[in-house]
């Protein structure tokens, strides 16, 4: 569901929200609306949401985050940048991990933040990316370059993330559209490449480096 607001109608940076819990989205369109250039149009809870809004609003900046349902913020800025490719992505997270971070900027995003940051930082980024100006939170680019490249292939991440709930390998197959044998063996590379004994630390292990 989207709400706009009546600062809509006032000239300005057309901003939208992408934030499922409502007491943090409501903080920092509350936040953002003391800066008398930035104007916050619609706001949403799910990251399924975001591409119709944007386009209904005609939103110039949207600021996503990663984990909400529907669709993550990273999934949510790659249909964005199909859809509508003008408008720019920025993400604002509460988990800066270095493998969100590439992910991100894979997707189409313009900017990447934390939430820990000043609001200041966000509405400063925000003019930034309308700028032509791409925005790093700079510790975050530091450990992304140190860290590496995401080791896993596209479809080794889909597996993995469809073993996430525990389901079995028939089920995997089903879903993805692939024989059991190769499940399988997408399971026995994803697990080589995190190091992990099982699946279900290959899963936990490439959440945390965000991966995943």
């Amino acid at each position: 569901m989207t709400d706009e607001t009546p600062e809509a109608t006032v000239r300005g940076v057309r901003v939208l929200l992408a934030e499922d819990q409502g007491m943090v989205r409501e903080a920092l369109a509350a936040l953002l609306g003391l800066e008398g250039d930035i104007h916050v149009v619609a706001q949403v809870a799910r990251g399924d949401e975001v591409a119709d809004a944007v386009e209904a609003h005609d939103v110039e900046v949207a600021v996503l985050d990663i984990e909400m349902p529907g669709m993550t913020g990273i999934d949510a800025a790659a249909e964005l940048r199909r859809r509508r490719p003008g408008t720019k992505i920025v993400i604002a997270t509460t988990f800066g991990r270095p493998g969100y971070l590439r992910r991100a900027m894979e997707a189409g995003a313009d900017a990447f933040l934390v939430k820990d940051a000043p609001a200041s930082e966000l509405a400063e980024a925000i003019r930034r990316v309308l700028r032509g100006e791409r925005v790093i939170d700079p510790a975050l680019a530091a450990a992304a370059l140190a860290e590496g490249a995401n080791p896993l292939t596209a479809r080794e991440r889909d597996v993995l993330a469809a073993a996430a709930d525990g389901a079995v390998n028939a089920d995997i197959a089903k879903r993805l559209h692939l024989s059991e044998g190769t499940v399988r063996n997408y399971l026995s590379m994803a697990i080589q490449k995190t190091s992990a004994r099982n699946r279900a630390e290959a899963v936990r292990v490439a959440k945390e480096k965000g991966w995943l």
